[in-house]
């Protein structure tokens, strides 16, 4: 007797909710037997990083997915992004003094600056256009140091990039494959 009750308690749970396991690294509620991620587009007067972008987001799907990656016009599904804004603010100071003509000035001076990404995306079936999700104003921030080296300030500048397009691939590959 316990024996059936424990199979109707299994079979109630299993029905219940409508959650279902799935394999890892495949995409829940829809498939998706090949994809196309090329490269991000901007609007931004900021140009040369939307290689770094595009291939950080490649990579979040190659290493968790089982999906293949192909070009363009061999997938069946696309993920296209347009990198909106791109914006740097001053986030903090410091207050330097200096003597000029016997007289003591003091003047800000920025230690660290916020990076600011405002990013676009949706994933498209290639061959009707069908928008299977769309996400506008995707926004992700990042702080970086300053000093008064400028490689220094772009070498910072860019892992601040860098972590930023992570974040953001990593909302893309949730979006596609976890269906959030």
């Amino acid at each position: 007797m316990s024996y059936y009750v424990v199979m109707v308690i299994c079979m109630l749970f299993s029905t219940g909710c409508g959650y279902r396991l799935h394999k890892a690294g495949e995409p829940v509620g829809i498939e998706i037997r090949s994809l196309a991620i090329p490269l991000m587009t901007s609007t931004s007067s900021v140009l040369g990083f939307e290689g770094d972008f595009t291939k950080t987001i490649r990579e979040e799907f190659i290493s968790h997915s089982n999906v293949p990656l192909v070009p363009r016009d061999e997938a069946e599904m696309v993920i296209l992004g347009s990198i909106r804004q791109i914006e740097t603010t001053p986030l903090t100071y410091d207050i330097n003094e200096t003597e000029i003509g016997n007289k003591d000035t003091y003047y800000e001076v920025t230690d660290s600056r916020r990076l600011k990404i405002r990013l676009d995306a949706k994933l498209v079936e290639r061959g009707t256009g069908r928008v299977l999700w769309e996400e506008r104003g995707m926004e992700e921030k990042a702080r970086f140091y300053v000093t008064t080296d400028p490689m220094t300030n772009r070498y910072n500048q860019k892992n601040a990039l860098k972590e930023i397009a992570k974040r953001l691939a990593d909302r893309i590959y949730l979006r596609t494959m976890e269906r959030f």
